[in-house]
């Protein structure tokens, strides 16, 4: 691994450890290098599991086609889903251990099985699927103001920083998740709405690109494994004292509060 993708990991464990934000990374990468960005995330990951963190799954990003156009990129990203990111339904996030917290509302699949063949079929994913839940996702940016780049949010794992589940769960068979409507609320209030079809077209399609991914880089999902599949619609920057709360039609809800 070379040196620069070790001093980014060292800026980037530094820039959580203290709170604090950071000029963008991809100069130091260089621009549209993605192999080094997730050397990055690499390192970062196996750091975590070094310091006794438990890897419970991963998250898809970018599973907007607009985004993708704004960042320069034709596929999705993905991050790392660690125990101690999970926050529980109807729990508090402590703001204070974020830096620029963002909210988007999800579709969670969680596996029974291993998925471990890079040519994994959409009908192997099915499946492997034990049931599936709404979620949310908290994203968060080391990098200043939220300016990334591809490579500066794949290094900083997808952008990821906690993440909660809903208290109810179906097969994946009771659910159409391609046409399930969205609608997120603070303290009440529509922020944003969307779609199953938002994601890639359909959630499964952003979980097999991920399958395949990973199987193709050695490092299969695992059963039990949770996977999140994107935004099924915009994401909105939160503050303290509100409370978040997403539902998705046929699959339930899942609401967190920050304080």
């Amino acid at each position: 691994m070379n040196q620069s993708v070790l001093k980014v990991a060292d800026l980037l464990t530094n820039a959580e450890a203290d709170r604090k934000q950071i000029s963008p990374i991809v100069s130091q990468l260089g621009q549209g290098n993605v192999e080094a960005a997730y050397q990055v995330q690499a390192e970062l990951t196996r750091r975590g599991i070094g310091a006794g963190r438990r890897l419970v799954g991963r998250k898809v990003g970018l599973t907007s086609v607009a985004v993708q156009q704004q960042l320069g990129v034709g596929e999705p990203d993905f991050g790392a889903l660690f125990a101690d990111m999970e926050i529980e339904h109807l729990g508090s996030i402590k703001i204070e251990e974020l830096i620029q917290p963002r909210i988007e509302a999800e579709v969670a699949l969680v596996l029974d099985r291993d998925l471990d063949q890079a040519d994994t079929t959409a009908a192997e994913l099915t499946r492997a699927i034990a049931f599936v839940a709404p979620a949310l996702e908290i994203v968060d940016s080391r990098i200043a103001d939220w300016k990334i780049s591809i490579v500066d949010t794949i290094a900083d794992n997808g952008s990821s920083a906690r993440y909660a589940l809903g208290d109810t769960f179906r097969r994946i068979t009771d659910v159409d998740l391609a046409t399930c409507g969205m609608s997120m609320t603070r303290n009440g209030e529509i922020v944003s709405v969307g779609a199953g079809a938002a994601c890639l077209g359909h959630p499964l399609k952003a979980a097999l690109w991920l399958v395949r991914k990973l199987a193709s880089a050695g490092a299969p999902l695992r059963a039990g494994d949770v996977i999140l599949t994107g935004a099924l619609g915009p994401m909105v920057s939160v503050t303290k004292g509100e409370t978040y709360e997403a539902h998705i039609l046929g699959l339930g809800s899942v609401q967190v509060r920050f304080g």
